[in-house]
């Protein structure tokens, strides 16, 4: 058997092996495209297997797992994942997920690589960056959304140097593709100005293994040498290649069955007895493979040597960023406390202050929104759009990014660039995706955000309106339960500041501090300057914003977020003020999860729920909330249309509402003898909702 012939068959035996031997995966997938695994590993992608990290390499990503290695061994002690998971350095990339995902997933790769071309390359100096992007896909995830949302960007951008490679082998799940798809793709990606390449290895032009890999060799060789657009190469397969159940769904995502791998064994000249088998000639076919990686990997490590020597300042920088590390005193350059303006604005425009500081200082920061860019304030002055330079709108160092209206894809481009810098626990720099839209519409982007919380990337969502205060919008755009999942989701930080101050310490914590996403949630309305409020109190999650003014322990403490902060405030002096003996304290909450992760005497002593009445005050569902409060000034229905500080009062959250629903609650569970309080502390099952939707 030719050497070609015995590598591709031997792909396709294993595949049909470590699927039926643990009873799941994709073993159609790995038998119909191992022609293209062969040419992408052995003649066309530039890696060094030795050093999987190496900056310059070539990317790939795999959003539709067919090759063994990633997706046909998944066992609990196997380091070969269920799915692509970028923990495995084993040439992973990004942990694309769900279909879909992972074409996204490229296309911020892609950014990042064209970004980091314009900013560092120079004259005689253009291979420092210059790698190609390899996405493989299949049917599923062309029909996905996300998918065709980061395709429109793709071509939209021109970015030449992504290369979609699409199985096209027209079978999933449910069977033949015909029954739900029937659009022309190549048409589909033409019209989004992307380059297209076909190729069918049914064709009786390619007779042979042999022949097949020389023919994708050819067409990705051409795909990466074009210019000016991203390239889909669209290959024909036939799924479960081999097998007599070749072509049908149950290849697709089922083990064959013992009887018809021993067939498939027999039909390409092996023994049915022999599992995992791979001959030495395949292994020493292979072995020139090292050896290639590590002369390229030498030979880029000799021209970043000559371009320290020539452009020492951008070499620093670079190699700062590869390192992971952050620019030096970034935290020096935002205002402190007394510098803030003290005149009420919305959060959101507190926030504007950050990127307009830090951003021209800050190479590391990507920004950009779905269409809302004058409403999130995260552009700065003297910025340049990512654009094609030909489009005369900006050019490929530029570091503002139009996404358009897709959230979904503009989440997980993210992702993508965050994961294009070698991933390492403590990493902090490389590149910092900060993207943007209305609160409300980080619902298109939850399985996005799920993605990099999974992958403890660095990401930062700023999400504006974050409450019945975008009034006008109505309640489609008023966020009511989402926080509640942000809240629940592992290496998740949600934050809602409740002024300037707090939004300072939001984004020194989302840019400097633990690992994955952060989700910042700014107030559309004017919300004053508080004048306890403190950065590094917010910095721990919760804070005494307000404390008792007796100086006794608090019997009643006021928890609230955000724009309700100072509402609590308020109720606080009034209920003070016509109620005796009653101590009042208002805790501010920017942040949930990192509150939930202080000492045990932190959290007792600053909400000391068992000794003090707790009540929390928050313009959204009260879920989540009864591990530290008794008793709820929440939303408990749908918003409504309306100005936003009618909306307050018509939902219940004007002061003298507030003021009252809590003292009358306060009066059910206290009794007033020889003018002193006695409490009665709530317990389990006795939470309550003190409002119930609009006041009437």
């Amino acid at each position: 058997m030719e050497d070609t012939e015995l590598i591709v068959t031997t792909i396709r035996c294993l595949g049909a092996d470590l699927v039926q031997q643990y009873k799941g995966g994709h073993a159609g997938t790995v038998m119909g495209a191992a022609p293209i695994a062969v040419s992408l590993w052995r003649d066309v992608m530039r890696y060094n297997p030795q050093d999987p990290l190496w900056f310059n390499r070539d990317r790939f990503v795999l959003p539709c797992m067919p090759f063994p290695v990633y997706h046909a061994s998944f066992h609990w002690t196997s380091r070969a994942a269920g799915h692509p998971e970028i923990e495995q350095e084993i040439g992973i990339e990004v942990t694309t997920g769900p279909l879909g995902q992972g074409i996204a997933n490229s296309v911020g790769l892609a950014i990042t690589a064209k970004q980091l071309a314009a900013q560092y390359n120079k004259s005689g100096f253009e291979g420092l960056i210059d790698n190609t992007i390899w996405c493989f896909t299949g049917d599923g995830c062309i029909q996905e959304g996300v998918g065709q949302e980061a395709i429109s960007v793709a071509g939209h951008l021109g970015l030449d140097n992504l290369v979609l490679i699409y199985d096209q082998n027209k079978v999933t799940v449910d069977g033949t593709i015909d029954a739900c798809f029937t659009e022309d793709v190549p048409l589909r990606f033409k019209a989004a100005k992307w380059n297209v390449i076909e190729l069918d290895l049914n064709s009786p032009n390619f007779p042979t293994p042999s022949s097949q890999v020389s023919a994708v060799t050819e067409a990705l060789l051409a795909a990466k040498a074009h210019k000016g657009e991203p390239t889909i190469v669209v290959i024909t397969t036939t799924i479960g290649f081999g097998s007599r159940k070749a072509n049908t769904g149950p290849a697709h995502g089922q083990p064959l069955g013992e009887d018809e791998v021993a067939y498939v064994k027999t039909k390409f000249g092996f023994k049915p007895e022999d599992k995992f088998f791979i001959s030495e000639k395949v292994y020493s076919h292979f072995s020139h493979v090292g050896p290639r990686g590590q002369t390229l990997q030498e030979e880029w490590s000799s021209l970043l040597s000559k371009y320290a020597q020539q452009y020492p300042e951008e070499h620093a920088e670079l190699r700062r960023r590869i390192g992971g590390k952050l620019p030096a005193g970034w935290r020096d350059l935002l205002p402190t406390k007394k510098d803030l303006p003290t005149a009420d604005q919305p959060t959101r425009k507190s926030s504007g202050i950050v990127l307009e500081t830090l951003a021209p200082r800050f190479p590391d920061i990507v920004a950009g929104s779905a269409d809302l860019l004058e409403s999130t304030f995260v552009s700065w002055n003297g910025m340049v759009e990512f654009q094609k330079p030909e489009s005369g709108r900006g050019d490929y160092s530029g570091r503002q990014i139009r996404y358009g209206i897709r959230e979904f894809s503009m989440a997980a481009m993210s992702n993508g660039m965050a994961a294009y810098f070698p991933a390492f626990p403590g990493r902090e720099g490389g590149v910092l995706p900060i993207y943007s839209t209305f609160f409300m519409f980080t619902s298109y982007a939850l399985n996005a955000i799920r993605m990099a919380a999974l992958q403890k990337l660095r990401t930062i969502a700023v999400a504006t309106h974050d409450s019945i205060g975008i009034g006008e919008d109505g309640p489609t755009h008023q966020p009511i339960a989402l926080a509640s999942f942000f809240r629940a989701l592992p290496n998740t930080r949600l934050w809602r500041p409740a002024d300037a101050e707090e939004t300072m310490a939001a984004w020194i914590n989302a840019i400097g501090e633990g690992e994955g996403p952060s989700v910042l949630c700014f107030s559309r309305q004017p919300l004053p300057l508080l004048e306890h409020s403190d950065r590094q109190g917010a910095w721990r999650g919760a804070y005494v914003v307000h404390p008792e003014s007796s100086g006794s322990p608090p019997k009643l403490v006021l928890v609230a977020t955000g724009s309700e902060v100072s509402l609590a405030i308020r109720v606080a002096q009034k209920l003070s003020s016509t109620v005796s003996d009653l101590p009042i304290r208002v805790v501010s909450t920017p942040c949930l999860s990192i509150f939930d992760q202080q000492d045990e005497e932190y959290r007792k002593k600053t909400i000391p729920s068992t000794t003090a009445l707790v009540v929390s005050v928050e313009a959204w569902t009260s879920f989540g909330w009864a591990r530290y409060a008794h008793a709820a000034v929440s939303m408990t229905t749908f918003g409504h249309s309306g100005p936003q500080a009618a909306l307050f009062e018509y939902f219940g959250f004007g002061v003298d509402n507030v003021t009252k629903v809590v003292g009358d609650w306060v009066g059910k569970w206290s009794t007033v003898s020889g003018g002193k309080r006695e409490l009665r502390i709530p317990g389990v099952g006795d939470f309550q909702e003190l409002l119930h939707g609009p006041l009437h």
